[in-house]
Formats: structure tokens, C-alpha cells, sequence
């Protein structure tokens, strides 16, 4: 049977208007309809600290009774172990599938809006640095920018990211979008009626990419290519966020971008 559900559990991310970028914004949106697709409340919390907070270094982080649990996948698995889950109704085949989607949203997505944030010297000059250290005074905003930028551009060698150009970046999103609309196809969600995980991450970073403002549109538009996959966006907007209980975090209805990262 599935445990109650605490009242007071909380959701961590960094402060949403002045300082959290795109990746980690998408990730909160992700976990965050995650637990609304399995209709567990959460209050969304912003700190200038979050990052530090979490166990693991990074956002999103919820704090539910004595248990501090970060990121979607541990999230999803802590959830699942308090009986609730949205992929119970899949068979191994379609688990694996749902797996395999996964991962190519987190190795492309999530890897292309970490490079465009650290990698692109426009963009890190004209947005990341000025919101990443912004709750900081002088010197310590551009020490702790210029630390995680180099964290960062460690990770992009690892993955072979660090020589590409920012047309290959772009590429890659489409690619990513491209599978992931034919698995989508007609369907309301991923595996048909119901949403599984997969919806809730594809959702945190696809509505995170077309609501941010960044230099370019270029990014936003490889996805408004894909008229299912905004469609989709849509879906989930309306169906779990819109005329909920407000928070500092909660996605409203958007007919423009709205400047996450102006």
C-alpha cells in the first residue's frame, strides 16, 4: 500500500527570476511534474544555495520527512519505494524502451544546454555568468562561475562534446527531437494514455527550452519544429499545471517566451 504522503514536502531548486539557468530549470520542471503526474503536492522552494544543499551537487533536491533526495532517477525510485509509481502498468519491453528515451533525452538535451550555457562565449558572457553568480558578492561570483564553467568543460571532453561547433549542438537537438516525436506519433503521451516518467522529463526540458529567452532562437526553434511534441508541451501545461495552487515555481500559461534567462 502506498504511504501518506507528507504535507510539508518540499522541492529545492535555486531562485527562479534571477539566477537558475536553463538546464537546472528544466530539470526542477521535470521532477516537479513527475510528482504531479503522481499526485503527490510538493511546494517549491528557492535558495541561492540549493546546488550546495543537494547530496549530489545538483537540482533539483526534495526534502520529504527525514529524506533528502536529489535528481529525476533517484527521485522516481525513492517515490516508487512509497508505492507510487507511473510505469508499473508497462511490461519489461516498454520499461526498457521508456529506459533507452531516458537516456537520450539526458545525453542530448540536457548535454546541449550545458554546453550552450558554458561552452558558447556569448551566451556565457551575456547570461550564464551574470545569473550563476549573482546571489554572490565580488570576487566570489566570478570565482564560482569560472569553477563551474571549467567543471563543465571537463565534462564535455569526457563525452566527446568539447570539439563540436554550435551548429553540431543544434544538430543533435534535432535528432533528439526527431526520435522522439516519431516514438510520440498521435499519441497523447509517450506510451499511449497515460504519462510515465519519460513524459515528465521530455516535458521539463522541451517547455524549458521554448519559454527561455536566450541569445538566439535557434534552440526553441529546432523543437517548434516538431508541431506533436509542442502539442504535447501544451498537453501537460494544461492538463497538471494551469489553475493549480500557484507557487514560485509553477508554469503558467505563456502565449511569448518569458525570460528565464534575460
Amino acid at each position: 500500500a502506498a504511504e501518506p504522503w507528507p504535507e510539508d514536502a518540499a522541492l529545492y531548486q535555486q531562485l527562479k527570476d534571477e539566477q537558475i539557468l536553463l538546464s537546472d530549470n528544466a530539470s526542477s520542471l521535470a521532477v516537479q511534474a513527475f510528482l504531479r503526474m503522481c499526485n503527490l503536492p510538493v511546494r517549491v522552494i528557492c535558495r541561492a544555495n540549493a546546488e550546495y544543499m543537494s547530496p549530489s551537487g545538483k537540482v533539483p533536491f526534495i526534502h520529504v520527512g527525514n529524506q533528502v533526495v536529489s535528481e529525476l532517477g533517484p527521485i522516481v525510485q525513492f517515490v516508487k519505494a512509497k508505492g507510487h509509481s507511473l510505469s508499473d502498468g508497462l511490461d519489461e519491453v516498454q520499461k526498457a524502451e521508456m529506459k533507452a528515451y531516458m537516456e537520450l533525452v539526458n545525453n542530448m538535451l540536457l548535454t546541449a544546454e550545458l554546453y550552450l550555457q558554458w561552452c558558447d562565449d556569448v551566451t556565457v558572457e551575456e547570461i550564464t555568468h551574470p545569473r550563476y553568480g549573482s546571489p554572490y558578492p565580488w570576487p566570489l561570483n566570478h570565482i564560482l562561475s569560472y569553477q563551474k564553467q571549467w567543471e563543465v568543460r571537463r565534462k564535455m571532453k569526457a563525452v566527446g562534446w568539447a570539439g563540436k561547433t554550435l551548429e553540431q549542438v543544434l544538430e543533435d537537438v534535432d535528432q533528439c527531437c526527431h526520435a522522439l516525436s516519431q516514438r510520440l506519433g498521435t499519441q497523447p503521451y509517450f506510451f499511449n494514455k497515460q504519462p510515465t516518467e519519460l513524459d515528465a522529463l521530455v516535458f521539463g526540458h522541451l517547455f524549458t527550452i521554448l519559454t527561455t529567452q536566450l541569445i538566439t532562437d535557434e534552440l526553441s526553434e529546432k523543437v517548434k519544429n516538431y508541431n506533436n511534441l509542442t502539442a504535447f508541451c501544451r498537453r501537460i501545461e494544461q492538463q497538471y499545471f494551469e489553475g493549480h495552487e500557484s507557487d514560485s515555481s509553477t508554469v503558467a500559461s505563456r502565449s511569448s517566451k518569458e525570460s528565464l534567462l534575460r
